[in-house]
């Protein structure tokens, strides 16, 4: 091909080293002079038709009649996660309510230390908030996972607004 003569014509004409029939050395042109590129139009398969395996099931024409399996049901997954999320800290603030008032008033009316008294406190509302909640995000469940998600969102966001006086984590309730 000299300069200016435009793109090359794909079959008809050749490279250098190759006859004007499209192959090299004048040889005849394979698969009846049809290159793989020009069969895509008929059936949208190379070299044109069906294949001869039938097709894949829900792949168009020659599929068989099989249909691509349908979608998942939506179920609001999220939004039973995000109303037991709400619903476990719900709960974890009125166990820490009723937790923390049994053990102030079993403090203030210990004889000895009341060390030990809240020690236990903090250590039950850390196993209701924190054990409870991880053991119920390995349950797997949609309402289990926002259940214990909310348990353990509510242990500490007492603990924060409280500065762990309502969970027992301050270290000025011990000395």
């Amino acid at each position: 091909m000299g300069p200016g003569q435009g793109q090359p014509q794909y079959g008809g004409q050749g490279y250098e080293g190759q006859a004007q029939g499209g192959q090299p050395h004048g040889g005849q042109a394979q698969y009846g002079g049809q290159t793989p590129y020009e069969g895509q139009a008929q059936g949208g398969q190379p070299y044109g038709g069906t294949p001869p395996y039938g097709g894949g099931p829900g792949y168009g024409q020659g599929s068989g009649g099989y249909a691509p399996p349908p979608p998942p049901p939506n179920t609001g997954s999220t939004g039973m996660l995000i109303g037991m999320l709400f619903a476990g800290l719900a709960i974890y603030s009125a166990l820490n309510l009723v937790v923390g008032f049994f053990l102030f008033f079993a403090a203030m009316g210990a004889s000895g230390s009341a060390n030990p008294f809240l020690a236990a406190g903090a250590v039950i509302l850390a196993a209701a908030g924190l054990g409870a909640g991880v053991g119920l995000c390995f349950v797997r469940k949609t309402w289990s996972r926002g259940l214990g998600l909310g348990l353990m969102i509510g242990w500490a966001l007492w603990s924060i607004l409280s500065a762990g006086i309502c969970t027992g984590l301050n270290p000025s309730l011990y000395g």
